[in-house]
């Protein structure tokens, strides 16, 4: 019988294999992208959704295509467009006839699926955007009254292009906060290029097979939520998220530069990222290091930065970077 630490190394491993396993699946069909893929995957484990950011053309639709495809898992799509309603996402009850005559029934939007794709999500209005807001965080939808529960494992991608295009709408500080990472997508480079050209202009494509199916992932997030964490990582993740607020800073640059900080949902974004960084690399609890390298995943999106900054050029990315050289691990 094997002992509760050889378990939990054989768990580790076993976690480790099948991450790879499924990096190595999209891989077949994305060139590059090495960043991105490993933060859609570090959300997938830890529970939470994503927002990709970044030009048209770039290949984040089928990131997403790709990875339900591996999985295994429902898919579904919604074009976020200015008409697009907020029932075109969660469903609507619609008046039907029957043997018993005519009475209301739900009909369920594309959101009931396991991973769902908001393409494009910044061109609806604010309106139709905050109809992901509960779905994205009670992983349910209420219609008239009527609470309906979403199948797990339920993942929302969602991409948008940069803020400065036209016909955008800003998303909602509310909403931004329910994505556990916001990731930036850039152009490939000149080999990355030629990659894809290679592998989209001839008759054949590259196929994905599923290697991960629903119970696996959810045994995978379980997972990750029994990772040990020892005290100085989440002491260490409370200075960093303190050190973002102007009322709580000890930075001078902050309180010049930022009008809101992160909420404790930034708090956990980065213990969760960590602890997924740490079983891909085949370790079993978290490091500083692992910490360092969420912050602006997992931070970036939940910094208001104030006027000062504006008028200074400033970019949250120095923010964060700023704070990072100025908060120490050790207490």
């Amino acid at each position: 019988m094997m002992s509760n630490e050889t378990a939990a190394r054989a768990e580790v491993a076993r976690f480790e294999r099948d991450a790879s396993e499924l990096a190595a699946a999209i891989a077949r069909r994305i060139v590059g992208q090495t960043g991105v893929v490993d933060g859609v995957l570090t959300a997938l484990f830890a529970g939470g959704h994503v927002l990709l950011e970044g030009a048209p053309g770039l290949g984040k639709t089928l990131l997403v295509r790709t990875l339900a495809r591996a999985l295994d898992l429902g898919f579904a799509r919604v074009q976020f467009t200015p008409d697009l309603m907020p029932a075109d996402i969660v469903g609507a009850s619609i008046l039907t006839d029957g043997p018993e005559g005519r009475r209301l029934r739900f009909q369920r939007g594309p959101v009931f699926t396991h991973v769902l794709l908001a393409d494009e999500i910044n061109r609806a209005t604010p309106k139709t955007q905050s109809a992901l807001l509960e779905a994205m965080q009670e992983h349910a939808v209420t219609i008239a009254g009527e609470t309906h529960a979403l199948d797990e494992p339920f993942f929302v991608l969602a991409t948008q292009n940069p803020i400065e295009m036209e016909g955008t709408y800003p998303l909602p500080e509310a909403e931004l906060d329910r994505f556990l990472l916001k990731l930036e997508v850039e152009p490939p480079s000149a080999e990355e290029l030629h990659a894809i050209l290679d592998r989209t202009v001839g008759d054949e494509e590259p196929t994905v097979e599923a290697v991960l199916g629903r119970e696996r992932l959810l045994a995978m997030r379980k997972l990750v939520r029994q990772v040990p964490v020892a005290r100085p990582v989440p002491d260490y993740v409370v200075r960093l998220v303190g050190a973002m607020h102007p009322t709580t800073t000890t930075l001078d640059e902050v309180r010049r530069w930022v009008r809101h900080g992160s909420s404790p949902r930034g708090a956990q974004a980065l213990i969760l990222a960590a602890k997924v960084r740490a079983l891909r690399a085949g370790r079993s609890s978290p490091s500083f290091e692992d910490v360092r390298t969420a912050v602006r995943p997992a931070l970036g999106h939940r910094i208001l930065l104030g006027f000062e900054a504006e008028a200074e050029a400033v970019t949250t990315a120095q923010v964060l970077g700023r704070i990072l050289e100025r908060i120490s691990p050790e207490a």
